[in-house]
């Protein structure tokens, strides 16, 4: 059995390190994840308050809305990749700029706050004002309860 020298085992890590930034490279090849379109709302809740509107843009606007704020890493794949297919997602499940479509329910809403599904533990390491304190929970709770009474939208999903 032998041993690797530290002059062939600095070669070896090298050409590893030269090989991972090859294929980062490749990768930015692949289209896919740099469509950052925001297109434009079609309709808005009526939101009860300021502080509602700024709760929801902190924590959830970013991927339930057209006001998404595209980052320096949502350039770069395969980060690209995660953060559109994210967005994508997260406006086909609830969109405020869509607030003329059919939106889930408040019940539905508040149990992903609630359970702390949403936003995703992902979300929050990268963004740390989607961190939200119980207090800031419960007040964006409250506020989508009437925003929801105030003007609910056009159609509530699973609703005849």
């Amino acid at each position: 059995m032998s041993t690797m020298t530290p002059t062939r085992a600095r070669w070896w890590i090298g050409r590893l390190a030269l090989a991972g930034v090859g294929g980062l490279l490749l990768l930015q090849l692949v289209p896919y994840g740099r469509d950052h379109a925001n297109p434009r709302a079609t309709a808005s809740p009526r939101w009860d308050a300021p502080r509602t509107r700024e709760l929801f843009a902190q924590a959830c606007g970013d991927c339930h809305s057209d006001l998404t704020k595209w980052r320096w890493y949502s350039n770069v794949a395969p980060a690209s990749w995660l953060v559109q297919h994210d967005v994508e997602e997260g406006r086909a499940a609830f969109d405020v700029s869509r607030w003329d479509q059919a939106q889930p329910s408040l019940d539905e809403v508040l149990e992903k706050l609630r359970s702390g599904e949403m936003p995703p533990l992902k979300y929050r390491i990268v963004h740390p004002g989607a961190r939200l304190s119980d207090g800031e929970k419960a007040a964006l709770a409250d506020g989508l309860r009437r925003t929801y009474a105030r003007r609910p939208p056009a159609a509530i999903r699973g609703e005849g």
